[in-house]
């Protein structure tokens, strides 16, 4: 189990490191002209993920990745890798679930704004 709960963690960072990352690189992007942020089906699911984790927050629910993480790690009886520990430190932070919630909400709204100001599939700066 302690495996599949390890798998489990590492989707969750690359999912975590998708959205942060394109939380940057979209205007940084459009700003530069690069093509990767027209794309539609990333910024598709750039937009997804974070509806999907803001309306969590607002159910008042935990990521489902971090629920199936701990229903995995709490069936083991061998304690997990170092390295664990410390990922989870980075990611799993101590605030009230209040504070995820408006983090969240206004970080989505944030994703769909750019959804507007930086269209997919067409470009708009003159750079090449």
């Amino acid at each position: 189990m302690i495996a599949l709960a390890e798998a489990v963690l590492a989707l969750h960072l690359v999912v975590i490191a998708f959205n942060v990352a394109f939380l940057v690189v979209i205007p940084l992007g459009a700003w530069l002209g690069w093509r990767i942020v027209r794309i539609a089906w990333l910024r598709l699911l750039h937009l997804a993920l974070m509806a999907i984790v803001a309306g969590q927050a607002l159910a008042g629910r935990a990521c489902i990745l971090t629920l199936w993480q701990s229903e995995l790690t709490g069936r083991s009886a061998s304690p997990p890798p170092l390295i664990v520990h410390f990922v989870d430190r980075l990611i799993y932070w101590n605030f009230p679930l209040w504070v995820f919630t408006a983090l969240y909400v206004t970080v989505f709204l944030y994703v769909a704004a750019l959804s507007i100001l930086v269209p997919f599939g067409r470009r708009f700066s003159s750079r090449p």
